[in-house]
């Protein structure tokens, strides 16, 4: 794995402003800076993640853990809150405790409404060297 031993990376629909707007929430509040970004089946996605993986991947957020595992909905949200700050780690904490089945819910419910949101360009300035193709 090299250098991107320990790094979580988050996948986001590009084009999707509430996807968007998340991986910069999380770039912001990352304080390990072991999160990295790249768009949802774009070229960093398409080189870590082997294409026998992408069937019914949600056109939304997915993560790739260090250890190889894609998780989606919910889970990839958890995961990534575990991994922010001390504050947003409590969070992922005390969501973990509500049932799959209702954050998966919740989660569902937010992308339905997401399509009304489209996403603005990503600023050069404000992304980092944790962005990728």
């Amino acid at each position: 794995m090299g250098a991107d031993q320990g790094l979580t990376r988050l996948f986001y629909d590009g084009d999707c402003g509430f996807c968007s707007g998340a991986a910069r929430f999380v770039a912001r509040h990352d304080s390990s800076g072991r999160i990295h970004f790249a768009p949802l089946f774009g070229s960093t996605f398409t080189r870590l993640v082997p294409a026998s993986r992408w069937r019914g991947l949600p056109d939304s957020l997915v993560v790739l853990t260090p250890e190889g595992e894609l998780l989606t909905r919910s889970e990839a949200a958890i995961h990534v809150l575990k991994r922010m700050g001390p504050a947003w780690r409590r969070v992922g904490v005390v969501l973990a405790w509500i049932p799959t089945w209702l954050r998966d819910g919740a989660y569902r419910f937010i992308a339905w409404i997401r399509p009304a949101r489209r996403a603005c360009p990503m600023d050069k300035a404000v992304l980092d060297e944790r962005f990728e193709a």
